[in-house]
Parts: C-alpha cells; structure tokens; sequence
C-alpha cells in the first residue's frame, strides 16, 4: 500500500511526472491538464480535425522525427515568426488532417510518461468534454496538473492555471474524490465566475502577456467551449 496513491478514491488529483508515477498504476485513465499551454494547443488542433505527435527528445532530432512522420513541427518555445509553435493563436487555422510534432518540456514529457493506461489532454476549454469521454474509459480518473518549471534551478513550479483546469475537469466527473481532487475542484469553482481574470493577473499569464502573447492567455480561459476530447493512441493524439 501507498499512502500517496489516493487509491481509495475514485478522483485523484496530482502535479507532474512523480504524480504520474504515484497515480497511473491505480487508474483506469490519466488526464494530463497544461493551460498555458500545451494541451489547449492539443484541444485546438485536434478539434480541427489534425493531430499531434507530443515530443519530448532533443531538439536537434525534431525535424528528423517530424520528416518521417510526414508532419510539421511547431517551433520550440512561443515564437511570433513561426508558422507554428506553442502559441495556441498559430494553430488556430492548421488545415484538417494536419500532423504536428508538439515538443514541450511538460505536456509533452508528461502525455509520454507512461504507457500504462490510456491518457487524455485536458484544459478548460475541454474540461466538460474530457471528463465525459473520461468516465467512458473507466472510474479511476486521475487528473495531473503539468505544473511550470523555475528557470533557476528547474524545480517543479505549481501553476495556477494548470490547478483551475484541473478543478474544472474534477468538478464535471462522478465519484468519491481524493481531499487532493476535491481541494482542486474547490478551487475552481471559487474562480469559475473570473477565470479569464485569475489567468490574465497569474504569473504565468503575465509572463505570455508581457512576451506578447495575450490571445493565448484569452483562447486558454475560455471554459467549455470544446467538444473534443483528445485520446493518445501510439503516441498520437487525436
């Protein structure tokens, strides 16, 4: 027995890689929640009917990888010059059909982290229609919020963003949740009526809107307004 698996719970709730490991032996599905922005990027471009490939390898191999995969690559980083990156406004017109290689250093390493049980990409955008296809796939829901790193030392730096669409996805879901679950729904209901706000005046909001990335932070507060619900299936979500 673990103590930290919350295995006597339907509902889990935990923050990055080492969540994973504690959670997805006893779950049935893995919701990985990165706002700003890696899985509201999955939700847009998946709900244009195109695809991502996570990577999470040396940058150096990444058009290699995407060549032999017959897709685009988003630029590393937010870049304004690139066709596409991790800016959720570049994806907004990818083309139906579309293959993307999505590298970022936390959805992308999380979404490939295990292989153990099947992984959704979550956001507020999503929240409702993740949780449902969620349900589908089995009771023991664990929901993993990617967090940010400390450009100091790169430590683990819980994210705001990523608690709120974690609540978001918690608070649409059946079933005894872990005080890690319920605390996470609580606090977003506690937001829901300001969310755009909270994201705009947190510390990652600040740091896209002062690099110049505004749209994003509002594409990424937008709460349900997406019916799709991502599924990594071989390493492709879809």
């Amino acid at each position: 027995m673990s103590y930290f698996d919350q295995s006597d719970s339907d509902l889990r709730f935990e923050w990055g890689l080492s969540g994973i490991q504690a959670l997805a032996p006893v779950s049935d599905v893995l919701i990985i929640v990165d706002v700003l922005s890696f899985t509201t990027c999955v939700d847009i471009v998946v709900g244009r009917g195109a695809f991502v490939y996570p990577y999470n390898d040396k940058l150096d191999s990444l058009p290699a990888y995407a060549q032999a995969r017959d897709a685009f690559y988003a630029a590393p980083g937010l870049r304004h010059e690139a066709a596409y990156s991790l800016s959720p406004a570049s994806l907004m017109a990818i083309p139906a059909g579309t293959r993307l290689v999505l590298p970022s250093a936390n959805g992308s390493t999380l979404s490939l982290s295990t292989t153990a049980v099947p992984v959704m990409a979550g956001c507020l955008r999503n929240a409702q229609a993740v949780a449902a296809r969620a349900a589908k796939l089995g009771r023991r829901i664990s929901v993993i919020a990617a967090g940010e790193r400390w450009k100091k030392d790169g430590l683990l730096r819980p994210a705001i963003e990523d608690l709120l669409g974690a609540g978001a996805i918690i608070a649409h879901l059946d079933g005894r949740r872990s005080p890690e679950a319920e605390t996470a729904a609580a606090v977003f209901q506690a937001a829901e009526s300001d969310l755009l706000d909270r994201l705009t005046r947190c510390s990652s909001g600040k740091e896209l809107i002062g690099r110049g990335f505004a749209e994003d932070v509002q594409l990424a507060g937008q709460l349900n307004v997406s019916a799709t619900a991502p599924l990594l299936t071989d390493g492709v979500y879809s």
